[in-house]
């Protein structure tokens, strides 16, 4: 196959499923030097994209200019004059259809979002309990069928800093049913910050309130929530030695950065395949004997959907056994 070199790549949220393309993309990258990525997205998400060598970052302004099916237009006729030789789609949502129909070049290969067998996962009547394929092997898969031989590493990144005495903690999440109780958590950092260990607390300015409360149990607990952007928050978890987050975007953060992350799963499942890359199943803290998980894809539920309590079996020191393993 004669190889073609310049792909338009599309993925406009959320922050998670963006940043598991990362990893993708790299890897990708470096196994096929020759090609160039024209990646098309929301302005937020192109700090993760800035170090990666062969990335050109094109911002899809889909609250204006490219609003609509009259923007997406616009869009498609912008993107037309990049020179782009192929599409791989892994969004496969109907802005990005609508987008691909708009588009000259048909040379193009879309994400299998895998809807029956989540169905199958979620739904409380004969639910099918199973391993589905990784997002990140779904991204990649959709490079093959562009003719790309790709494998994917699994591994995180080798640390390219100093790595500080810290670790991180990422409590929110944003939907209630993915939220490990923040009074339990509170009790988690400040048991590390009392052995000496530096606790940095990640989330959004408004959380940042919440945060303030807990600085005051310990000098060693320190927020760094909405005081930094983007790419500079991905830098402070990449010099942690672990990171506790909760099935979110922060999570993947972390598989950028090269840490190690302990994650704690409610109402959804690491089954779904949405597990950070490089990251181990034995570092994934969740209720196995609750017979209604998942009930979400992602965190989402449906005002008819059983609600267990997720986390009542998880104590605050099963997560402190955990964190000390790694200290």
């Amino acid at each position: 196959m004669e190889k073609r070199n310049k792909i338009l790549v599309f993925r406009f949220s959320s922050m998670g499923d963006v940043a598991m393309t990362v990893p993708v993309i790299t890897e990708f990258l470096n196994q096929h030097p020759e090609t160039e990525i024209i990646y098309v997205s929301r302005k937020i998400f192109k700090p993760l994209f800035e170090d990666i060598a062969g990335v050109t970052f094109f911002e899809a302004d889909l609250d204006h200019r490219h609003k609509g099916v009259i923007g997406l237009y616009k869009l498609a006729k912008e993107l037309n004059k990049t020179g782009f030789t192929q599409i791989a789609d892994l969004h496969n949502v109907l802005r990005t259809q609508i987008i691909r129909k708009f588009l000259k070049n048909q040379d193009c290969a879309v994400l299998d979002k895998a809807r029956k067998e989540r169905e199958q996962l979620v739904r409380q009547q004969n639910k099918i309990k199973k391993q589905l394929i990784p997002v990140t092997e779904r991204y990649a898969m959709v490079f093959r069928k562009l003719g790309y031989p790709f494998e994917l590493s699994n591994q995180l990144k080798k640390k390219e800093n100093a790595v500080e005495n810290a670790v991180g903690i990422a409590p929110f999440a944003m939907y209630a049913g993915k939220t490990y109780p923040l009074d339990k958590m509170r009790a988690v950092a400040l048991k590390i910050a009392e052995k000496g260990t530096k606790v940095y607390l990640f989330g959004s300015k408004k959380e940042n309130e919440t945060f303030k409360d807990w600085e005051k149990l310990n000098p060693n607990i320190i927020s760094v929530a909405g005081k930094y952007n983007l790419k500079q928050e991905i830098e402070i978890i990449g010099r942690l030695k672990l990171m506790v987050s909760m099935d979110s975007a922060n999570m993947h953060l972390a598989s950028i950065a090269g840490t190690r992350v302990i994650s704690i799963w409610g109402t959804t499942h690491p089954f779904m395949g949405f597990l950070g890359y490089g990251q181990s199943y034995e570092d994934v803290i969740q209720d196995e004997n609750i017979p209604e998980r998942p009930t979400s894809v992602y965190g989402k539920e449906s005002k008819n959907a059983a609600k267990p309590d997720y986390f009542k079996n998880i104590s605050p020191e099963m997560i402190i056994e955990r964190i000390e393993k790694y200290l």
